[in-house]
């Protein structure tokens, strides 16, 4: 691969640490100091303003704007699309002495220091102004976002003159006066601004969607002046204070923020309900008691989700700022919210989930954190009735899940991935699939995954047809993951899904009617199934095509493939990436070049389908075709390449993909992280060098050892307990931490795990 480091932080195993400030870097450090806790997100941004280039982004989870889109006769095409919406500036902050006021862009400063800390969720960072008269001022902020009360925030400046005593001016608010930059206009209304001593409050509503965000703030200082300054979409409090040569002077807020998502009547009156409360309890907020709290929230988290790597300081590094993240993304802190592409921390992917939310994210939080795991399928049993509209809108019966989506509406404008690709309707079948297989939640799939499984199949069982013949099934004029192959037929991913998505389906169906009889005739009724219905999808999946080679081994990408005009990868010149970006559109589609893994994603999602020798056959034929233009890719490589003994390959692969973002390698970082490719990073360790596999009735493990690391340790949570796995050069040691015995099978062969530790010498083969 052509991508290269940019390594730009100070390797540490805890802490993501900026010595010395870098304006061409300063939109990438955005990014990467984003901090979130799922409820909402705010980027790095310098709160005390910054006249360079930058990106203020405050964003709330469901809360989104809407836009048309240009009108098409053809049907099936979307009319709207919607976007997470850039909203309130909760961190606004101005510090002046006399008529000069500081702006990293034009101020002179020295010693300039930015500290994420991983263990406590708290960003610090500190520089001294040196002003034009030769005072200097030391300045240091702090922020975190509450992980135990969602709605709360905290931010403290601490000004420290080093050769002066004087007054400093500082300004704070609440500012919805910011554009939203992917569409370059203000999308807010604001509705009512109060204040009074040492506090303010906001509410504003979206122009076109009519949702709200309130925000609140209180001041914690000792001014010698108070004003009041009131504009059209903002509420500043400018506080005068006295400063002391040497001594530091405290100045904090806390914030609570609180949105409206719904628009019925009723939802106004419990809301303004909760924005007087807001009002009045963010006052009795503790700063030091809160930031205590969510510091104790990650220690918890990080006793169960941590991945120590021994040898390996930037890997380290890298793995634990992916699982920070991932944590700051979700956590199943509310019903009924997603998973951005970009999670909370920009604007790119407009803040839609993608199908890689159930096949990347969905198995860290399976085996980190259920309640989210659920919540993520329960968003999407919420919106089935917004995928049965598109179903119908796309001329099939059942349920049709959109490609990007924030509310369960399609908002993906691109009719060949909007209409082309299932892939989002079978990954949610396949989470459930891969949830209920996990964690054995069987009440919990009959009643909230079940109905989804039916629309699902009804869907699959209208949007394919029988070939000439009438012989076999498949799927017409699709796009598959690889989505430089368009219209084709066939496509064995969705073929291959489509199937075991209708066996699935049939056997849940069974098991309900062996356990509660009665309840699985009210929901035939309920949702009209029939038995011949029932008879059909068996009979599809009973004779899905699937596209092989019986001699090479080899699974055909879709109909046609073997035959396509061959393209070396290697060949093409640095210069054309991003191909987007280089190539004529339809160039991109006529050849062999494979975007991202297809055939072999369907080989990691039900890895003990298909023999050793399937695997390295497919793996050699398909990864020299792959150009990895997805984030999402190099990992599959890297964990089949693991399976298959292909250790530098593996590790070589591994290389980007826990510090992706760290090290800019994809040079976009400053649009905002790329949370799936996070999640796929955590999968290379725990699905790559660890061997697990669990796409089977228990789990399997089969630990190697890259040869540049002296060992590695994770936890996860299965079968009510949490199975501890520690690797090293020669041994691989197994427990449970709560003593429970858990049958599993290492290298193939059936272990009970338990308290007592469990030692397996690694086999010569499994060494890097």
């Amino acid at each position: 691969m052509a991508k290269i480091a940019d390594k730009y932080y100070i390797t540490d195993p805890w802490n993501i640490i900026e010595e010395g400030f870098d304006k061409a870097y300063s939109q990438v450090s955005e990014s990467i100091f984003s901090l979130g806790n799922e409820y909402m997100g705010v980027r790095g941004y310098f709160e005390e303003g910054y006249s360079n280039e930058s990106l203020i982004g405050s964003y709330f989870n469901g809360i989104y704007e809407s836009q048309e889109v240009e009108h098409s006769a053809y049907k099936g095409m979307i009319d709207k699309t919607e976007f997470i919406v850039n909203s309130v500036n909760w961190l606004y902050l101005r510090i002046k002495v006399n008529d000069e006021e500081v702006d990293l862009n034009k101020s002179e400063f020295r010693d300039f220091m930015r500290i994420l800390n991983l263990k406590t969720g708290v960003l610090n960072r500190s520089y001294v102004w040196i002003l034009q008269d030769g005072r200097e001022l030391k300045v240091e902020l702090e922020r975190f976002l509450s992980m135990n009360k969602a709605h709360l925030a905290g931010q403290r400046l601490i000004l420290t003159p080093l050769n002066f005593t004087g007054e400093v001016t500082v300004t704070a608010g609440l500012d919805f006066t910011e554009i939203h930059h992917m569409v370059g206009k203000n999308l807010w209304e604001c509705k009512d601004i109060k204040a009074g001593e040492k506090w303010c409050s906001i509410l504003a509503d979206t122009v076109n969607t009519n949702q709200s965000v309130f925000s609140s703030c209180y001041f914690e200082c000792d001014p010698v002046k108070e004003e009041e300054i009131v504009e059209d979409k903002r509420v500043l409090k400018q506080f005068t204070l006295t400063v002391t040569e040497d001594q530091p002077t405290v100045f904090t807020r806390v914030i609570m923020n609180i949105t409206r998502k719904d628009t019925l009547p009723e939802d106004f009156d419990s809301f303004n309900v909760k924005c007087m409360e807001a009002a009045n309890t963010v006052k009795e907020v503790q700063y030091d008691a809160e930031k205590a709290e969510s510091a104790l929230w990650w220690k918890n988290v990080w006793k169960d989700s941590d991945i120590v790597i021994e040898g390996d300081e930037l890997n380290q590094q890298g793995i634990r700022f992916c699982i920070f993240q991932m944590h700051q993304t979700y956590h199943g802190a509310e019903k009924g919210t997603i998973i951005g592409a970009k999670g909370l921390t920009g604007e790119a992917y407009s803040g839609n989930t993608f199908w890689d939310t159930e096949t990347y994210c969905l198995p860290f939080y399976i085996f980190n954190n259920t309640e989210a795991a659920r919540h993520l399928i329960e968003f999407r049993y919420l919106t089935l009735e917004e995928a049965k509209k598109r179903a119908k809108a796309l001329d099939c019966e059942g349920a049709f899940y959109p490609i990007a989506t924030i509310t369960g509406r399609e908002c993906c404008s691109l009719w060949q991935h909007a209409s082309l690709q299932l892939q989002a309707s079978t990954a949610v079948a396949y989470g459930i699939w891969h949830y209920e297989n996990i964690t054995k939640d069987h009440a919990f799939v009959f009643k909230t995954g079940l109905p989804v499984l039916v629309e699902v199949s009804r869907m699959l069982a209208t949007r394919g047809d029988w070939s000439g013949d009438k012989k076999r099934y498949g799927f017409y004029g699709v796009m598959g993951p690889d989505e430089f192959q368009m219209m084709v037929n066939n496509n064995c991913y969705t073929n291959y899904l489509g199937k075991v998505t209708l066996e699935y389906t049939l056997e849940v169906l069974r098991r309900f009617k062996e356990c509660r009889e009665a309840d699985y005739y009210n929901f035939l009724e309920e949702y009209k199934v029939n038995t011949g219905e029932l008879g059909n999808w068996a009979d599809i999946a009973e004779h899905m095509y699937i596209p092989y080679d019986e001699s090479t081994r080899v699974f055909e990408q879709h109909e046609g493939y073997f035959n396509l005009p061959h393209i070396d990868v290697d060949k093409i010149p640095v210069e054309d990436f991003p191909l987007y970006h280089h190539w004529t559109y339809d160039r991109i589609y006529r050849n062999d070049m494979i975007k991202q893994p297809d055939i072999l994603m369907m080989m990691l999602l039900y890895n003990g389908n298909f023999t050793e020798e399937q695997l390295k056959n497919n793996y050699e034929y398909y990864e020299p075709r792959c150009i990895h233009e997805s984030s999402l890719s190099p990992s599959v490589h890297s964990i089949l390449a693991v399976q298959l003994k292909k250790h530098e390959e593996a590790y070589k692969f591994f290389g980007f993909a826990t510090r992706m973002d760290l090290d800019n390698y994809n040079r976009n970082t400053l649009e905002g992280l790329h949370t799936t490719s996070i999640a796929a990073a955590w999968m290379n360790i725990v699905y790559g060098f660890a061997g697990m596999r669990s796409d089977q009735e228990k789990l399997i493990f089969s630990p190697s050892i890259p040869k540049e690391w002296k060992g590695y340790s994770f936890r996860i949570s299965y079968a009510q307990d949490v199975i501890q796995v520690k690797v090293g050069k020669d041994t691989v040691t197994f427990c449970t931490a709560g003593g429970r015995e858990i049958e599993v099978s290492i290298y193939g062969e059936t272990i009970v795990l338990s308290k007592e530790e469990t030692v397996i010498e690694i086999p010569a083969d499994y060494r890097g």
